[in-house]
């Protein structure tokens, strides 16, 4: 992960992003804003790192559920 990449995702996904929602909601409490910010952060992080997985070589060009089914397939025969 590129610096640019963390610094723009932390202002988006860990501010930016959940402070729209709080507002947007009408909720009052610090905890919400936090509870909203971590998990929209979290579900970035993990949308990145399947980002990052999916942009390997062996996995351009083929579907989640394909590259799945291949991998399952490779184990059972070894």
């Amino acid at each position: 992960m590129s610096g640019k990449r963390l610094i723009i995702g932390v202002i988006v996904m860990g501010i930016a992003l959940p402070l729209t929602i709080f507002y947007l909601l009408g909720l009052q409490t610090f905890g919400q804003f936090f509870t909203i910010a971590a998990s929209t952060f979290l579900a970035w992080g993990v949308f990145d790192v399947l980002a990052t997985i999916m942009e390997r070589p062996r996995l351009q060009g083929r579907s989640p559920g394909h590259a799945i089914r291949e991998d399952w397939e490779r184990r059972q025969n070894e």
